[in-house]
């Protein structure tokens, strides 16, 4: 059953808010940048990855958009953005392990909650998630060329921080797709870090789990930040960690859960997060 405009609205104003307050962690201090990410690395990303994932991007996009025209649209336009992620993670050089992923019944729809450090983290996503899935995504990207031509087509989740109004129709379109089976993948901080820690999540992102009664799976990206963090285009080649972990039910949860569910949630990526920079 949809959600109604009235249980829709409430939390949508949440999806746009900062959350509560979480107190604050004990936090690793940032080691120097090793040698090796000088200035022959910064030479490597300027003149060779970064103009290859452009390249990549430039090529690709364009082209999933008629094709996609000949068949079911948003399993070909997955398709692409698979293609194009593969490509990006075998130019930049960096493996990435993952850990838990087997444990999970990937058969089953599921919310997949992950901390958000990186613009590569799309990719490694892409890559080794092994299904299907939907990505929700801010209203801001859909005026990127190409990328955002890909996301309007490909039946993501839209939402409009700055109109919640207009996100009522995604929400319902997200909780129908996770009652039909199909799995989801959320940003709960609401965007990138920009310290490589981990961010108060936003509890109104899990309603549409509740909603669905489905289970969310808690997923951190260890390195990614390192790899590149927001406002520079130097890729740091450098090994990656993707780590799952066990799913959280939201079984009988109602709408008043959000908070603890949040809470919940967070606690468990920021362990999975933690427990892969120790060892």
């Amino acid at each position: 059953m949809s959600p109604t405009d009235n249980e829709v609205n409430p939390t949508i104003v949440e999806l746009r808010s900062t959350a509560r307050a979480t107190p604050a962690r004990n936090t690793t201090e940032e080691a120097p940048v090793p040698a090796h990410y000088g200035w022959l690395s910064r030479l490597r990303s300027y003149f060779i990855l970064d103009p290859l994932i452009w390249l990549y991007t430039v090529l690709l996009g364009p082209l999933a958009v008629p094709v996609s025209l000949f068949g079911e649209k948003e399993r070909i336009l997955h398709d692409f953005a698979r293609a194009w992620s593969w490509l990006i993670m075998k130019t930049i050089f960096s493996p990435v392990k993952v850990t838990g992923l087997d444990k999970i019944d990937t058969s089953k729809p599921h919310l997949y909650a992950v901390n958000h450090a990186s613009a590569l983290d799309i990719p490694v996503l892409y890559v080794h998630l092994p299904f299907q899935f939907r990505i929700m995504f801010k209203k801001e990207l859909l005026s990127y060329p190409v990328i955002g031509w890909h996301l309007k087509r490909s039946g993501q989740v839209c939402i409009n921080q700055q109109n919640p109004g207009a996100s009522i129709a995604s929400i319902r379109s997200a909780v129908k797709s996770l009652q039909g089976g199909m799995p989801l993948v959320i940003f709960p901080e609401g965007g990138r870090t920009p310290d490589g820690e981990i961010k108060p999540f936003m509890p109104g992102a899990f309603f549409l789990a509740i909603k669905a009664q489905v289970d969310i799976v808690p997923v951190a990206l260890v390195g990614t930040y390192k790899l590149l963090p927001m406002n520079t285009y130097h890729i740091k080649c450098r090994p990656l960690e993707m780590r799952v972990g066990e799913p959280i039910s939201t079984a009988g949860l109602k709408g008043h859960d959000i908070e603890t569910l949040s809470a919940k949630v967070q606690r468990a990526v920021e362990e999975l997060y933690d427990s892969a920079r120790i060892t």
